[in-house]
Order: C-alpha cells, then sequence, then structure tokens
C-alpha cells in the first residue's frame, strides 16, 4: 500500500483545516445570530405588549365576568396585525381571558417565569409554553386611573433553533466552505511545494533516515567534530570530540563556542568563509590537528566544522615511533660518517701509513663509545637518546659545534608532557638553533644544550651562538606562522612548543640580545611519586 506523499498531507490537512474552520464559524455565528434575533424579539415583543396593556377595551374587560368574549377578538386581531405567536391577556388570579387554542381560554396560566409581572414588572423572558420555545413579554394591566393593576399581557413569539437558523444560512455556509476549500487546495500545494524545495524533495521517512545515518556516521568517526551555526553556537558534536573536550552534550549543545573555548578561530571561518587545514590548536589541555571549513547552503555561508584528531590518544605509539625514528635518523647519520671514516682507513692503508689508521681507528672508537655510553647512561628515554644522537650528527653534517652538558641526566619524562612531547619541544630548539647559527662563521658555529632536574622540576635549556632575536619579535615568536625566515609553511615549531609547555604546567624563558645569541630555558613540574 502506497503511503501518502507530504504535499498529499498538507493539501488533506489544509482541506481539515478549512473546513472545520468554517463548519465551527458557521456554528458560532448561527449561535449568535439566534442570540441576536431573540433579543430582537423580545424588544418587538414588549413593545406589542404594552400596546395591548393600554388597549381600553382590553383594560377596561379584564377581570369581568364574560370579559373573554370582548377581549379574545381584540387580542387575535392585535395578533394577526403584529404578526406575533400568541398574546394571552390574564386576570390577578392567573385566568386566561385570550389564546390563539380558543379551549384554553378561562384555564390557569402556569408558565413558571409569570410572577414578577404580577408584582407590577414588565420584562422579557425565554421559556418553552404550550406552543414552543418562545421569547416572552410580561407586561401590567393597569386601570384607567393607572394605579391599580388589574391584569397581566402576555405577548409570544417563537423563536428559531440554531439548526433551523444553520438550514437558513446552508447557501452561505456552503458557498464559503467552497470558496475555502478552493483558496485552501491552492495554499496547501504552494505551501507543499515550498516546503519540498526546501527540504530537497524529500519526503519525512527519508529525512529522518539521513539523520539516523548522519548521527551514526558521526559517531562512528574517531575525530571529534564540532559545528557552529551563523551566531556561533554549537549545533553538532560528537562524542569523540566530547571526550576530547572532556564535557557532555548537555554543556555544550546550544552554547555559545567562546564558552567552551575562548581561543577558538573556528568563528572566523564563518565570517570570512576560508577553510583551514592541519592548524595545530589546544582544545582544554589536549593539542589537536584541526581541519575547519565552512557550511554553505545555497551559496550561502550557514556555520562551519571543526574536525580535529587527538594527538595525545596516540602518545604511546608516538613516543615509540618517535623513538625509532630518530635511532634511524642516527644511524643513518653514523653510517655516512663511517664510510667517511672506512674511505678514510682504506686510503692511509693504501699509503702504506698503518700506524696513523690504527690511530684513527682508536681515536673514533674511543669518542663513540664515550659518547653512547654518556647517553645511554644519563638519558633513560630512548626516544630523547634517539633524538640527540641524531641531532649530533646532523650537527656534524653541517659543520655545527653542538654539545651536551655532560651533566645531563633523564630519568623520567614529565607525565604531563610525556615522552613524545618533549622530544617536539628539544628537537625544535635544537633545529632552530642550528638553523640560526647556520649562517655565521665556521669558527661561530655553536650549540649547547642540557637536561637536569631540579628541585620537583624537570629543566632543559638549548643555547646559541646564532644573531639573537629582534626585541620587538617576543611577544609574537609563539603566534602560528610567525617565521624570522620568512618563508611559507613555518613558523609552527615555537607555537607547538608553547602549547606543549602549557599543557604541561611549564615556564619558558627566553635571553636573547643582537649579536650574542639566544638561551631558551624550559622548566617543567614533575609529579609526586
Amino acid at each position: 500500500m502506497l503511503k501518502p506523499t507530504l504535499r498529499w498531507k498538507i493539501t488533506i490537512l489544509a482541506f481539515g483545516v478549512v473546513f472545520v474552520s468554517i463548519m465551527v464559524a458557521g456554528l458560532l455565528l448561527a449561535r449568535q445570530t439566534a442570540a441576536d434575533f431573540q433579543a430582537e424579539l423580545g424588544r418587538r415583543a414588549l413593545a406589542i405588549a404594552r400596546t395591548v396593556a393600554q388597549t381600553p377595551g382590553i383594560r377596561d374587560n379584564v377581570g369581568l365576568p364574560g370579559g373573554e368574549k370582548i377581549i379574545q377578538p381584540l387580542a387575535e386581531r392585535i395578533r394577526l396585525a403584529t404578526n406575533v405567536d400568541y398574546i394571552v391577556v390574564l386576570d390577578m388570579q392567573h385566568k386566561r381571558y385570550s389564546h390563539p387554542v380558543a379551549n384554553r381560554i378561562g384555564q390557569r396560566f402556569a408558565g413558571g417565569d409569570e410572577g414578577p409581572a404580577f408584582a407590577d414588572n414588565e420584562y422579557t423572558s425565554l421559556a418553552r409554553g404550550a406552543l414552543g420555545e418562545a421569547v416572552r413579554a410580561f407586561v401590567p394591566i393597569k386601570d384607567e386611573e393607572g394605579i391599580r393593576q388589574v391584569g397581566v399581557v402576555v405577548v409570544g413569539i417563537l423563536t428559531p433553533s440554531v439548526g433551523e437558523i444553520l438550514l437558513d444560512m446552508k447557501v452561505g455556509i456552503y458557498s464559503a466552505l467552497l470558496i475555502g476549500l478552493l483558496v485552501g487546495a491552492g495554499g496547501a500545494v504552494v505551501l507543499a511545494r515550498s516546503i519540498k524545495q526546501a527540504i530537497f524533495g524529500l519526503e519525512p521517512e527519508e529525512i529522518a533516515t539521513l539523520v539516523e545515518q548522519r548521527e551514526a556516521m558521526v559517531e562512528a568517526i574517531s575525530e571529534g567534530i564540532v559545528a557552529i551555526d551563523r551566531d556561533n553556537r554549537i549545533t553538532l558534536v560528537n562524542e569523540a570530540a566530547l571526550r576530547i573536550m572532556g564535557v557532555s552534550a548537555q554543556e555544550v549543545l546550544g552554547k555559545q563556542l567562546s564558552e567552551l573555548n575562548p581561543y577558538s578561530r573556528l568563528p572566523e571561518v564563518v565570517q570570512n568563509g576560508c577553510a583551514r587545514y592541519n592548524q595545530e590548536v589546544l582544545v582544554g589541555s589536549t593539542v589537536v590537528v584541526s581541519n575547519q571549513v565552512p557550511i554553505r547552503l545555497k551559496g550561502k555561508i550557514v556555520g562551519a566544522v571543526a574536525v580535529f584528531r587527538d594527538k595525545t590518544e596516540l602518545r604511546r605509539l608516538a613516543e615509540e615511533l618517535t623513538g625509532v625514528k630518530k635511532f634511524v635518523e642516527a644511524l643513518r647519520v653514523q653510517n655516512h660518517e663511517n664510510l667517511n671514516k672506512l674511505h678514510t682507513i682504506a686510503g692511509l692503508i693504501q699509503l702504506e701509513r698503518s700506524e696513523e689508521a690504527l690511530d684513527f681507528i682508536f681515536r673514533t672508537t674511543e669518542a663513540q663509545q664515550e659518547l653512547t655510553g654518556f647517553l645511554t647512561q644519563n638519558v633513560k628515554d630512548y626516544g630523547v637518546a634517539g633524538l640527540l644522537l641524531g641531532k649530533l650528527g646532523r650537527a656534524r653534517e653541517l659543520g655545527i659545534d653542538l654539545q651536551i652538558d655532560r651533566q645531563t641526566r633523564l630519568d623520567r619524562a614529565p607525565g604531563q608532557l610525556g615522552s613524545s612531547g618533549l622530544v617536539v619541544v628539544l628537537g625544535n630548539l635544537l633545529e632552530n638553533a642550528m638553523e640560526a647559527v647556520a649562517g655565521m662563521p665556521q669558527a661561530s658555529r655553536w650549540v649547547r644544550c642540557g637536561i637536569k632536574t631540579r628541585g620537583n622540576r624537570l629543566v632543559l635549556w638549548v643555547v646559541d651562538s646564532g644573531p639573537g632575536l629582534p626585541s620587538r619579535d617576543l611577544d609574537s615568536i609563539f603566534q602560528p606562522g610567525f617565521s624570522t625566515k620568512g618563508a611559507e609553511n613555518r613558523g609552527l615549531g615555537l607555537h607547538l612548543i608553547n602549547k606543549q609547555v602549557e599543557s604541561a604546567q611549564g615556564t619558558i624563558t627566553i635571553r636573547t640580545r643582537p649579536d650574542e645569541g639566544t638561551t631558551f630555558i624550559i622548566s617543567i613540574p614533575l609529579e609526586e611519586d
């Protein structure tokens, strides 16, 4: 069985609303018409009753024996002339002296609403009498001097029911119903077409299916997703994002993004419509990589969505991969150096300088073993040890004198920073330092570094002999994209260092002077055992 489409549902609903509205309006109109009609009939009956009460033939014969013979003809002539349904004349004993039904003359009137009239009051009432429901006017009859009450005149006009009024109005009601249905049908078609266009021609069941599919897809994605509207209010957030931010859906949905992350640049995407990719940002205490793109509807920007990956969830794997990578780099450098050394030894042998070759071998082996033994004994984190080995080889290739403080000692990386975070901080500092001294004279190219534990804090430092940093740049060096090299896709190193140190609740101290190099000192608290 085919289900009715949204267009038919809207059309049927519009028809139903118009039909019910007209019928209810007709019923209310009939009731109001009946009430107004009854009021008008009451005023008319009261005027006729006053005239009858002042008619001399009726006034002078009420209460007299045989008076009905004079009163009945007069009352009937007046009734027929005024087109009322009945005129009843009563004496003070409630005896009828006139009535449209002749056999009721002489009988007692007992309508139940006549009491006040015998106390010299005139009024109208709605009551059911012998001929049906009628508006009745009661007017006292006074004697010729107008002092003594001698009877009562009752004038009744039968009233139509609401159903009878509706029958009289049926032509108007049918016409209004037909016109209303035609207008409603036209409006329903236009409304249905507009709604269908707004929802891309989909039926409600299809929309529900798409929403359920979207929810399932969003929740199945391991990356965090946050969407905002034009007013920067959060409209969508998935479980991965809630887990990264450490909040619940009730705390964020419908809230301003600035309340959750005042440093987010997602509102800028809404304003300028420019997507941003691979942005290193800090969400709470977590460093994430975020892609931010605008949401467009029919060419207009209606919001933006951010998709970000939590790097801390991969901390353990990153530590392993980082350590392996650094060791591989160190091995590559050592392999290159060893090839050069083998070529040197081979040349000395070919020149029959055996003693010089043996001395060269002993010196090289002793230096390498001393360095490897020092790092193995003093730096327990293999990721950091691999980094230092790699940087030493890299420095030798560039002709830079890189020296590690012989008092360097690292038993464990700070828990809030971790091995991967420490590698990011130290690696970027050393890379920046070597780049800074690369343009210096050969004799002046040196970099010093060290790691120590002072009290309950881990302190690491990197000193270079470079040209130093201009004082005007010190306030902006940690901003993403800032670089003294003036090249694209640079300027993230110090930004990452700052984010990592901030997340570990550490501090950064910079000492620099023109042409006298730069010193970076990083201090990070250690957790108590």
